[in-house]
C-alpha cells in the first residue's frame, strides 16, 4: 500500500483539516498519529486536525537547546517532570496539543495511573513553551498560548527568535512582551530556572 504524501517545504508545513462532521475519538486519534509518525498532528477543541511536517534543522537545534536547559534544571530541582515536543496531551477543553517543551509538577503527574501515562494524557502542564519557527504565524502561536492559559497552565513562554521577542503568559495577568530579551526567569512557577534567550538567536 502506498504511503500518504508528506508535507514538505516552508510554504506548506501547516495544514488544517476541518473535522467537525467526523470527530475522532481518543483511540482513533492515537491510531492516526501512529500511522503518520513523520508528521506532527494536533487537534483543536472543535475537533479540527492541525498537521505539521517536522521542523528544520536550525529550529530543532534551538528547541533542543531549550529542552536541555529545562531538563537539566528539572532533574536538579526534583519537583516536576519535563516533556519534549513529541509529547502529546489533552487539555480540559478537549484540544490535543504538543508544545515544544512543558513541565508538570510531580505531585500532579504521579496522580495519573501507569495506563494513563502511556496514553495521550488528560493533564495540562504547569509550564509550557512554544518556539516560533520560520513557517509559524505569530498569531497562531499567540492563540495557542492563550488557550494554554485558559486551560490551567500557570506560566507560558512564547519565544520568537525571528523578531527577537519573548511573550510571557501567566494566569490572571496581562501578557508581558519583552523586546530583545536576555535572561528569562521562570520564578515563581519554575523556582530557580532561567534561560538565556540569546542562545537561540
Amino acid at each position: 500500500m502506498a504511503r500518504p504524501p508528506t508535507i514538505q517545504g516552508d510554504t506548506a508545513t501547516r495544514v488544517v483539516l476541518h473535522m467537525q462532521s467526523v470527530r475522532l475519538n481518543d483511540e482513533q486519534f492515537a491510531l492516526l498519529c501512529r500511522d503518520n509518525r513523520d508528521l506532527r498532528i494536533e487537534m483543536t477543541a472543535a475537533g479540527d486536525l492541525i498537521i505539521m511536517s517536522p521542523t528544520n534543522m536550525e529550529t530543532g537545534r534551538k528547541s533542543g537547546r531549550i529542552f536541555l536547559r529545562l531538563a537539566t534544571w528539572a532533574e536538579r530541582d526534583g519537583t516536576g517532570e519535563c516533556f519534549d515536543s513529541s509529547s502529546l496531551l489533552t487539555l480540559p477543553n478537549g484540544a490535543k496539543r504538543s508544545p515544544d517543551a512543558s513541565w508538570i509538577l510531580k505531585s500532579r503527574w504521579n496522580k495519573l495511573s501507569d495506563e494513563e501515562k502511556s496514553k495521550i494524557s488528560r493533564i495540562y502542564p504547569d509550564f509550557v513553551l512554544e518556539l516560533r519557527s520560520p513557517s509559524d504565524k505569530l498569531e497562531d502561536l499567540q492563540e495557542k498560548m492563550e488557550e494554554y492559559i485558559a486551560n490551567g497552565v500557570r506560566l507560558g513562554w512564547l519565544l520568537d527568535p525571528i523578531d527577537n521577542v519573548a511573550f510571557v503568559y501567566t494566569s490572571g495577568s496581562a501578557i508581558h512582551r519583552i523586546d530583545r530579551p536576555t535572561l528569562l526567569s521562570g520564578d515563581p512557577v519554575l523556582q530557580g530556572f532561567a534561560f538565556d534567550f540569546r542562545e537561540i538567536l
